[in-house]
């Protein structure tokens, strides 16, 4: 018999994550980008954009995002007219335990 499936969880933990997007020159980009952290309540403790010709490159750190949010900011900043490339460096930090069946 199959024992039940306990999955891993990372609610409740913290990620250390930096977004660094290339993007094409557009004057409504940065706000754009800025959207997926507004609506989770989540402010950026860096941003950081440099134009390179045709192109932006666009840096946003968060020290502490909670980890379950990581991924679904990430989808939206993929997601976002104008991105060509998006390049997301995380490191989850406290331990990861199972979640206690309800």
């Amino acid at each position: 018999m199959l024992s039940a499936f306990t999955p891993w969880t990372l609610v409740g933990q913290f990620a250390s994550v930096r977004f660094t997007v290339t993007a094409d020159v557009d004057p409504g980009l940065l706000p754009r980008l800025i959207q997926p952290f507004a609506r989770r309540d989540l402010t950026p403790d860096s941003f950081d954009c440099a134009r390179k010709g045709d192109s932006l490159r666009i840096d946003i750190a968060m020290a502490a995002m909670p980890a379950e949010m990581v991924h679904l900011v990430e989808g939206n900043l993929r997601q976002t007219v104008g991105v060509t490339n998006l390049v997301c460096r995380r490191e989850i930090t406290g331990s990861v335990r199972r979640r206690v069946a309800a």
